[in-house]
């Protein structure tokens, strides 16, 4: 019997041993099923798939020293809620975050220059961003993962901030609003200008939301600078409320107290499929539409520098991007590793079919854009633009 006993043992030990052998890098799944990526020889080993372990293991140990990560976050506050506990989750840093819109954040570091009380950025489409860069708010960092993107177009090129997501620009409906009302649908952004949307469209405040920002840009690029600061001049004759965030008038589709919403679809998305609203209906515009690339980066100065790039490094990760369709975020994903979700190709969404985006002129006029298109609506710019 001990015999046997002895024999088993030495079996088991045998196929361990096999087990543990490899001439690559490895990813494992530990207990509680946690993925970790062992480099060559399994000596070295990280919670996230990466293509430097070694790199990121160094990382890991100078982020613990500062022991904690403060957190930005323009995405929605589900997606940054568990994006941060699960950061907490595998690297054992404290976290905070707090939820702004990409003015807000913009104009918070602004006022902090220099000192920042936040470390990362993390969502938000990118045209703060890079103004944010050329005012000199953003760390540049040349982050390890980001060889996993599937664009150069996804990242600045200097490091100032890297992709995560793309979302797509367009037109949001509540079919049932429409047909009590007898209208038909707006096919394209001409279309909202016509008087009989008078008080039923919602855009976000060129001021506080990245969205607005980019719907400014967009119709600049699409028509010309005269003719794009005019055409949102008209529009305003149509708009009922101008949201603090990007992502209000979506939320009030459903509901029906918005009927028409300019945003991005994704966030129709997830009214529809998390919601339950079966009378969304999304519009991508037919003379063409733009996008967003909803980024993360590091504030100039920050006190925690290592975690921050440790961020980074997560957050151009599966282990971080895949857990944004798991709570109601359908952007699709922009590294070549992650899983894109589902939700977004079922309702017809092309991330390839949008127009080609100066993020050049973005990065440098942006700001002169949204002055030059408050002083045009004038008295116009009332209490109609919300900031809370």
């Amino acid at each position: 019997m001990k015999k046997t006993v002895s024999l088993i043992l030495a079996l088991v030990l045998v196929v361990s041993m096999l087990a543990g052998c490899g001439t690559g890098g490895d990813e494992t799944t530990a207990a509680g099923g946690q993925t970790t990526t062992q480099a060559a020889g399994g000596d070295v080993s990280v919670p996230i798939t990466t293509d430097d372990p070694a790199y990121i293991a160094e990382l890991i140990d100078a982020a613990k020293a500062e022991g904690e990560l403060v957190v930005y976050g323009s995405c929605e506050e589900e997606y940054l809620a568990v994006a941060c506990e699960k950061f907490e989750e595998l690297f054992g840093i404290k976290i905070s975050y707090q939820r702004l819109s990409t003015g807000e954040v913009q104009a918070k570091i602004e006022e902090e220059k220099g000192n920042p009380s936040g470390d990362v950025w993390f969502g938000g489409t990118t045209d703060p961003y890079n103004e944010a860069s050329v005012s000199g708010l953003l760390m540049a960092y040349e982050a390890k993962n980001a060889s996993h993107l599937t664009s150069d177009a996804y990242r600045d090129a200097s490091g100032y901030w890297y992709g995560i997501y793309k979302g797509i620009l367009g037109i949001m409906v509540n079919k049932d609003e429409l047909s009590r009302m007898e209208l038909d649908a707006p096919q394209d952004w001409q279309d909202l200008l016509d008087e009989k949307y008078k008080g039923l469209i919602w855009l976000s405040n060129y001021n506080t939301a990245g969205t607005a920002k980019l719907v400014v840009n967009t119709m600049i690029q699409k028509y010309g600078h005269d003719e794009g600061i005019q055409y949102l001049v008209n529009l305003d004759k149509n708009i009922e409320v101008y949201t603090k965030s990007g992502s209000g008038p979506s939320k009030n589709i459903g509901t029906g107290e918005c009927v028409v919403g300019i945003g991005f679809l994704h966030d129709g998305i997830t009214q529809i499929v998390d919601n339950g609203y079966a009378n969304i209906e999304l519009i991508i515009p037919s003379s063409g539409t733009s996008f967003e690339i909803g980024a993360t980066a590091i504030f100039e100065g920050c006190a925690h520098p290592n975690a921050a790039k440790l961020w980074i490094e997560y957050a151009l990760s599966p282990e971080c991007v895949e857990q944004a369709a798991e709570n109601g975020s359908y952007q699709f994903l922009v590294i070549d590793n992650a899983k894109q979700p589902s939700q977004a190709a079922d309702f017809g969404l092309d991330p390839e079919n949008v127009m080609e985006y100066d993020f050049e002129d973005a990065k440098n006029n942006t700001s002169t854009y949204i002055e030059e298109v408050m002083k045009a609506l004038g008295d116009a710019a009332d209490d109609r633009f919300q900031t809370e």
